[in-house]
């Protein structure tokens, strides 16, 4: 919804952008941007509840009992309100710069290249469902190899506030760049790209299907293609 209102505002106010690719890679960068900060508390909330099966191991050797340990949240309203109680709002965002600077341009590529690639489609194969999927799961795979790197250091920004610091001698990181940096320096730059070839697994097919239902939705709804709502509000 929003990168289709941003795409509109940056045309009807810029009109010497024209309505190319760079409005769909603006848009798109703007787009992901919003749905980041409406949801980025939960998204936190999400890797500290999956963080903390590390306790699971301890409890085991520790010698008790139980199957698994007594984790540290119940739920996701218990995460909210203990980062919250801890810090604040700004505890609720911690992590927000990296994940920004991956969804800006993450975002924005995403749109870019689908739309870049659809108009280089014949028009007797524009419908194609199997021509839609395949352009979503390109414009999904490049998007998510060039920010991959910027969503390591997000993660461990998020979780490495749950760590104590006499354990290990654990870093945290300041911003993105000292994390990049940090990361690169102790583990290596293959570090940054750890865990791609999983994500490729659920990013490529989601933003396929995701793109394909979007079009596919906007066909059925008889949502008239852009350059003809151009023409008919023009008239």
């Amino acid at each position: 919804m929003t990168y289709e209102e941003y795409r509109v505002w940056i045309i009807n106010n810029y009109p010497s952008m024209g309505s190319g690719p760079v409005i769909d890679l603006l848009a798109g960068s703007l787009a992901g941007g919003t749905a980041v900060l409406c949801t980025y508390p939960l998204d936190l909330a999400r890797t500290k509840l999956a963080y903390q099966v590390v306790d699971t191991g301890g409890s085991l050797r520790s010698g008790i009992r139980s199957i698994c340990a007594q984790p540290a949240y119940s739920g996701v309203k218990d995460v909210l309100t203990s980062v919250y109680k801890e810090g604040g709002i700004r505890a609720l965002y911690r992590g927000i710069g990296p994940t920004l600077a991956g969804i800006l341009p993450y975002a924005g590529l995403k749109f870019y290249i689908y739309e870049e690639l659809k108009r280089h489609v014949p028009e007797e194969h524009q419908k194609s469902i199997v021509m839609r999927l395949s352009c979503g799961a390109m414009a999904g795979l490049f998007g998510q190899t060039f920010t991959y790197p910027l969503d390591v250091v997000r993660r461990q920004m998020q979780v490495e506030y749950m760590k104590p610091l006499s354990k290990g001698g654990d870093v945290r990181y300041r911003n993105t760049f000292e994390g990049l940096a940090a990361i690169v320096r102790n583990q290596g730059w293959k570090q940054l790209f750890a865990g791609l070839s999983i994500n490729y697994i659920k990013i490529v097919p989601s933003v396929a299907i995701g793109f394909t239902a979007y079009d596919m939705m906007k066909s059925w709804l008889c949502i008239p293609p852009r350059q003809k709502s151009k023409s008919i509000s023009a008239s």
